[in-house]
């Protein structure tokens, strides 16, 4: 066979033509570029990847102010729990849990409106009227109050008892704010303000507030903040009635208004 001799037309060519032309082989740095391109969706990927650990931090490590404040919440339940020792007749002080629960009933709302009420009607001076009448409106003002707090707030006390009637007469179904130590303060300091007692007798109202406050903690139906809070709230009730005191010839107008005497031509 010859070497000079030619090939056929349309038989097969060398192998390199065969294929095409020959792409140019790529750089070092040109692959090491295409290498560090990132698509979108890796670059969102990379994104979420990187911030989602610092939300996980962020949900496990609370603030200073949070670990405060469940640090108190469980101090304030442990020692709420502990002294409840007349919250059952089992308790360790169970045998003076009738005469606890007859001093929280001294701090009672329909004790005190009922009392008052009788009051009004035996008083025949118009100084005693006025300070009675404000008194009534002042102990309506409590309980009012001190009711809508709970329903918004529903926090349970600590040994998860049911009302017992008067309470559920009264709005008094959860524990914070306690309205026996609310009440108890309102009308200590309003007596203390407008009534003429001597020394032992005011020392004796300070500290029948304080006891029918604590009461209600042995008896396991509030906590300590619960009283403590409740403390606070009556003594905004005696500066509230304070500011809108109601005169004596209003006083006389509601009493004539509520006894239906009352005539807007006399």
């Amino acid at each position: 066979m010859s070497l000079n001799h030619q090939p056929l037309r349309g038989g097969s060519g060398p192998p390199e033509n065969r294929c095409g032309p020959k792409r140019a082989p790529q750089t070092k740095h040109q692959a090491i570029q295409k290498s560090e391109e990132p698509t979108d969706g890796g670059s969102k990927d990379r994104r979420e990847s990187t911030k989602m650990p610092e939300e996980d931090c962020m949900q496990l490590n609370p603030s200073f102010k949070g670990i405060a404040m469940n640090s108190l919440l469980a101090i304030d339940i442990c020692l709420s729990k502990r002294m409840g020792v007349c919250a059952s007749t089992s308790s360790s002080w169970g045998g003076c849990r009738s005469m606890v629960a007859l001093l929280a009933l001294t701090g009672h709302g329909i004790t005190w409106i009922i009392g008052t009420i009788v009051c009004l009607t035996r008083s025949n001076t118009l100084a005693g009227q006025e300070v009675l009448v404000n008194l009534l409106l002042a102990l309506i003002l409590d309980v009012m109050t001190v009711a809508g707090v709970q329903r918004l707030v529903k926090r349970r006390g600590p040994w998860e008892m049911a009302p017992g009637f008067l309470d559920c007469v009264a709005m008094d179904v959860y524990s914070f704010p306690a309205a026996h130590a609310s009440r108890a303060a309102m009308v200590s300091k309003f007596l203390l303000s407008h009534l003429v007692l001597a020394v032992p007798l005011r020392i004796l109202l300070v500290l029948w507030a304080f006891l029918v406050g604590i009461s209600r903690v042995l008896l396991g139906k509030h906590h300590l903040t619960d009283m403590v809070c409740g403390f606070a709230l009556g003594m905004f009730h005696f500066s509230l009635m304070e500011t809108v005191w109601l005169s004596s010839n209003t006083c006389q107008t509601l009493i004539s208004i509520s006894t239906l005497s009352w005539s807007p031509f006399y």
